[in-house]
């Protein structure tokens, strides 16, 4: 899976509702430059920060991010980050 392009990410946080607060520009900075130097270990714990303060769909996509770069590293969030999202209804849970 590749990483979505710097600019292309942007846009997308810039276009959610709050995106414009301080807190919100603070983030979305910090998710860019982890993108650019390609700090996995980074961006799983930013995607699942701005998971926690987005919300529906917008917490769902994020979460789902971490989730998957957690994947790719081999990170041991990974099933913590899979629990999340079965618990907000954006995945199912794995079968016994």
């Amino acid at each position: 899976m590749s990483t979505p392009a710097p600019r292309a990410l942007g846009a997308t946080l810039h276009a959610l509702p709050g995106a414009v607060d301080p807190a919100r520009a603070a983030l979305d900075a910090a998710l860019l430059a982890a993108h650019a130097r390609g700090d996995r270990a980074a961006l799983i714990g930013l995607y699942a920060e701005a998971a926690e303060a987005a919300q529906d769909t917008a917490a769902a996509f994020y979460l789902t991010h971490a989730f998957v770069f957690a994947l790719e590293a081999g990170n041991a969030r990974a099933p913590v980050l899979k629990a999340r999202l079965v618990a907000i209804g954006a995945d199912v849970a794995d079968a016994p």
